[in-house]
């Protein structure tokens, strides 16, 4: 069955946060109530969009995979668009290095998708990819504080939303993040 869409928004080959970003840029000059389409190829814009489309007051309807290409299909809310939420606590790059070096008790999440924590990632870091946090989210302790990892900042920021909706109190978000890490980085199986 065909769904109809009012846009399509193209955001294939793109890595996050672009989906994210070309999708909050057209739903600015989107009428409300009209449906829109967002084609991805970045595995993690399935959970991305989600978590964005239910932060920024917009209705995620669903999404499906045709020939590698990911398909996003959104409700645009009303005009009132609710003021998009960031995480309020926040360390850089040079911060969370000082914090290893310190080798202090905490918990370090690498929400990115799985290929991209096989090929590099922080040491010590803990594999959990954004759309599978929720469902392991009881593997990690809430006592103890929680900085999560991603790429750029954004995905983390959602993470760590999220945790804190669920009774996390001690949770940082890692920006930039990945794409700008500069301290030591290990592969899988090395």
């Amino acid at each position: 069955m065909e769904i109809k869409t009012d846009v399509v928004i193209d955001a294939k080959g793109l890595a996050c946060p672009m989906p994210i970003v070309k999708t909050k840029k057209t739903m600015s000059t989107v009428d409300p109530g009209k449906v829109v389409l967002v084609e991805a190829t970045d595995k993690g814009s399935l959970a991305d969009i989600k978590a964005w489309a239910k932060s920024s007051g917009h209705e995620y309807i669903g999404s499906v995979e045709e020939d590698g290409v990911l398909k996003h299909y959104l409700r645009k809310g009303s005009n009132e668009e609710k003021e998009e939420k960031k995480h309020p606590h926040v360390v850089n790059n040079d911060q969370l290095s000082s914090k290893l070096d310190e080798n202090a008790d905490f918990i370090l999440v690498d929400v990115r998708e799985p290929a991209e924590f096989v090929f590099s990632h922080i040491p010590g870091a803990v594999s959990i990819p954004f759309g599978q946090l929720e469902e392991r989210i009881d593997k990690l302790e809430k006592e103890k504080e929680i900085y999560v990892v991603c790429r750029t900042g954004n995905r983390s920021d959602m993470a760590c939303q999220v945790l804190t909706e669920k009774g996390f109190e001690k949770v940082i978000n890692v920006v930039p993040g990945m794409s700008e890490w500069s301290g030591p980085t290990e592969k899988m199986g090395k």
